[in-house]
């Protein structure tokens, strides 16, 4: 299946709404909610105007940025995703059926009010849009997420090698990812890290170092993000994302 029919399968989406508003899985946190939470930690008194959350999927994490942001970009490669981000902006509310076990589901209504998020709408707005080829519109952000999306992408280096376009000075660029590079998504060409180079162990944060570097410094150390996925009854996804922040600096 190529990555683009992947994310518009309708099992796919109910994962990712499930994902993003349903039930925690296994003592976990809601990955999402944890992700715009660890991003509002970060500014820690920076200016909160702008955000773009690129890689949205389903939407969560820009309605809990917008809690604090004056206006949030929501923007996901997914139609499929988008509608259903612009569909919980507008009612406030999604259905989907959750996959239980072969053909049999669930069906499961979740609402932006059980989770304290109906006022963030009126700062919201979702976008079908390509990390890699983002129209030039999309700038003057205070903090740019891309929470699980860099190893997703089919050329990584176009976005990170002009992110800092979209950012304001002094604004923060982070990033969640677990570093599964698969060659379905990504040619191995393109990995940012990963890889053995000069003879020695090349990973992706070395590479995000190299990239990021001349417009960017790390803040801090980086850290692991745990997230579920459920698939089904019986089958789970339990991953770590590293969560790295950087700060945009005059070059």
């Amino acid at each position: 299946m190529q990555q683009h029919a992947f994310y518009e399968d309708n099992t796919t989406l109910a994962q990712y709404l499930e994902f993003n508003y349903g039930e925690q899985w296994h003592g976990e946190p809601n990955f999402p909610k944890e992700l715009a939470d660890a991003a509002l930690d970060a500014m820690d008194g920076r200016p909160l105007g702008r955000a773009l959350d690129i890689g949205c999927a389903c939407g969560r994490s820009s309605f809990e940025l917008a809690r604090k942001f004056d206006h949030v970009d929501g923007i996901d490669f997914s139609a499929n995703f988008i509608r259903k981000c612009r569909e919980m902006a507008a009612d406030k509310q999604v259905h989907y059926a959750r996959p239980e076990e072969g053909e049999l589901v669930t069906y499961h209504e979740r609402t932006l009010a059980s989770l304290g998020l109906e006022q963030t709408t009126a700062r919201v707005a979702f976008h079908e849009g390509d990390a890699c080829a983002l129209d030039p519109s999309f700038a003057g952000y205070d903090l740019v997420l891309a929470g699980n999306l860099i190893d997703r992408l089919y050329k990584p280096a176009d976005f990170l090698t002009t992110v800092h376009e979209r950012i304001n000075e002094g604004g923060l660029l982070a990033i969640a990812s677990p570093y599964t590079w698969m060659e379905e998504y990504t040619p191995k060409a393109s990995w940012v890290g990963g890889f053995i180079k000069d003879g020695k162990e090349y990973t992706t944060l070395d590479g995000l170092k190299d990239m990021l570097a001349p417009h960017f410094r790390l803040l801090g150390e980086p850290r692991s993000l745990p997230f579920v996925i459920r698939e089904t009854r019986n089958k789970f996804q339990h991953s770590f994302s590293e969560f790295s922040v950087w700060q945009k600096v005059s070059a």
